[in-house]
């Protein structure tokens, strides 16, 4: 019988989640997890000790995040592999775990199939992402930034305030608050601000 080609670290907070993912890889002959940590301190001192093929790690973590511990790994060994393992599918979140150094962001719903390419694509030093989010990402790229200004204006936004009450909490006119958040909707391609609050807390530029 040929030895496993990739070794895996799990990196998630719930015991019933990495016992889950761990029967399910090792059903693969080419797949073992040969450790599972649940906080993101302690995914350096295990990846440094085992030396794992792919760091499979959960973005939302008790302590530093799942993006800050793959930032450390990355740190130390620019050569790890991590895939970023999320139930949500945050722009902002995806951009942040890409530019920490992850080859990879996976939502955990996704099939068992699509974990399996995943983590077969990034233990091949290759970046996996789902169709989707790839083209949501070039999208966005391309859009318009939203500047600090608008940011602020854009919280207030989601947070109910008019636009009177946005000119007299930010001490200027509401002529210019209309006019920010005019261009705020033509940037975020909506309509009104309800569909601006949605946009915007899918693209993570405010805080729910």
């Amino acid at each position: 019988m040929s030895l496993p080609s990739i070794t895996l670290l799990l990196v998630d907070d719930h015991f019933v989640v990495r016992s889950g993912i761990a029967a399910s890889l090792e059903l693969e002959d080419d797949l073992k997890v040969v450790g599972e940590v649940e906080r993101g301190e302690l995914a350096l001192e295990a990846y440094t000790r085992l030396q794992p093929s792919v760091v499979l790690m959960d973005l939302q973590l008790p302590g530093i995040s799942g993006i800050d511990a793959a930032a450390r790994i990355l740190e130390a060994r620019a050569d790890a592999k991590v895939l970023m393992f999320s139930t949500f599918a945050r722009d902002d979140e995806i951009q942040a775990a890409l530019r920490a150094g992850a080859l990879g962001y996976l939502q955990k719903s996704s099939s068992r199939d699509d974990l399996l390419a995943a983590i077969r694509t990034v233990a091949g030093g290759k970046r996996w992402l789902a169709a989707d989010l790839e083209a949501r990402l070039r999208e966005r790229t391309a859009e318009p930034e939203i500047t600090p200004r608008e940011r602020e204006i854009l919280t207030l936004v989601t947070q109910g305030n008019a636009n009177k009450e946005i000119a007299a909490i930010l001490g200027i006119s509401e002529d210019t608050v209309k006019q920010h958040v005019s261009r705020i909707l033509g940037k975020l391609k909506v309509n009104d601000r309800a569909q601006a609050t949605a946009e915007a807390i899918r693209r993570g530029l405010v805080s729910v």
